[in-house]
């Protein structure tokens, strides 16, 4: 739960991915933010196959209080994780194959400065390093601009997430009550003191 930003993509093969991975460290040296390096030299003639190797490629950054943003790709050039990469890599279901390929980064706990020098890193990036890049950006800072919805955004997750630890506090769980009975009764109790308000 938190305010998160989704991105996929896949390299730009006309492009550098060792001068990517300078320019990005340059960033997190700059506002010294912990980063890893991977890979800095895709193997040739592998990039846009179907295929991959167990390697990952390029690199990452972790600004405080905020989640691991990665830059980084499988050997075919689409954006992955070593996480993901673990988890959804070998995968026989078709259903989830394509999560290996989904990334999110939650900035919630961030703020609004980082996130949005997430969002303009990832606008800088796209147009130098990457392709079919898109972003669904739950502060909708990415699409729009919009500095004042971007901060009512934070602000109503903040609520929600307050409301919730709080619910947690005054309305526990009963001793015989099944996780969906007492998440209905949880989410019935928030909903009401929200329409009291």
């Amino acid at each position: 739960m938190g305010l998160t930003i989704h991105y996929s993509g896949r390299f730009n093969p006309n492009s550098s991915l060792s001068a990517m991975i300078e320019e990005v460290r340059d960033i997190a040296e700059l506002y010294q933010w912990k980063f890893k390096i991977f890979e800095t030299e895709f193997p040739a003639g592998e990039t846009g196959k179907e295929e991959y190797n167990q390697k990952i490629y390029g690199i990452c950054y972790t600004p405080p209080e905020c989640e691991t943003v990665w830059i980084s790709f499988l050997s075919n050039g689409e954006m992955s994780s070593p996480m993901h990469l673990d988890f959804f890599g070998k995968k026989e279901n078709q259903v989830e194959q394509p999560y290996l390929y989904m990334l999110s980064t939650k900035t919630q706990y961030a703020g609004i400065d980082i996130h949005k020098l997430i969002i303009h890193l990832f606008k800088y990036l796209e147009g130098k390093f990457l392709q079919q890049f898109t972003v669904m950006d739950e502060g909708h800072y990415w699409e729009t601009g919009d500095e004042k919805l971007l901060s009512d955004t934070f602000k109503e997750y903040t609520e929600l997430i307050e409301q919730f630890g709080t619910s947690l506090e005054i309305y526990p769980m009963n001793k015989d009550e099944s996780f969906e009975a007492y998440f209905e009764r949880l989410i019935k109790q928030m909903q009401s003191k929200r329409k009291e308000k």
